[in-house]
């Protein structure tokens, strides 16, 4: 590798598998919603310097709050974003929820006793596809954000 070439991407083998297991560990009791590093390393599955490595770079980019030491190296978790949360699935994506309402409106389709209620399931999931993915998360976005616009 030569230094006009990128680095290789670490973020789905190294970065999220660590975020993952420390927003797991923070969302856990046992761990009293602060783990320290040393719980991390088993829970990621990966060796202690790709965890360290990984966060340091999470912390850095505010995916995660931590305590140091008065050397500066992470010792314990103690806080998570709102983005890490959705990274790691704990919270919601406006995407995801809008991939599991049309998933919804297709197995009510399917499974509608009656010709009728068939028939309005359909329409419903009809005008979900017509609108699409991506005004369906615009959608999902402000329904999970508790945002109604008001009549005129």
């Amino acid at each position: 590798m030569t230094a006009e070439q990128p680095l290789p991407d670490v973020w789905f083998t190294r970065d999220l598998p660590v975020l993952r297991a420390i927003v797991r560990l923070l969302d856990e009791p046992p761990h009293g919603s602060a783990p320290y590093l040393g719980a991390v390393v088993p829970a990621s599955g990966l060796a202690k310097p790709p965890v360290v490595s990984a966060a340091n770079a999470l912390v850095g980019a505010g995916y995660l709050d931590a305590l140091t030491n008065h050397a500066g190296e992470i010792v314990r978790f103690t806080g998570a974003s709102a983005e890490a949360r959705r990274l790691t699935g704990l919270w919601p994506t406006p995407q995801g929820e809008w991939e599991r309402l049309v998933d919804q409106l297709t197995a009510r389709a399917a499974g509608a006793l009656t010709d009728v209620e068939r028939a309005r399931w359909q329409a419903l999931l009809d005008a979900a596809t017509a609108l699409g993915p991506d005004d369906g998360a615009l959608l999902m976005s402000a329904l999970i954000g508790g945002y109604v616009p008001r009549a005129r």
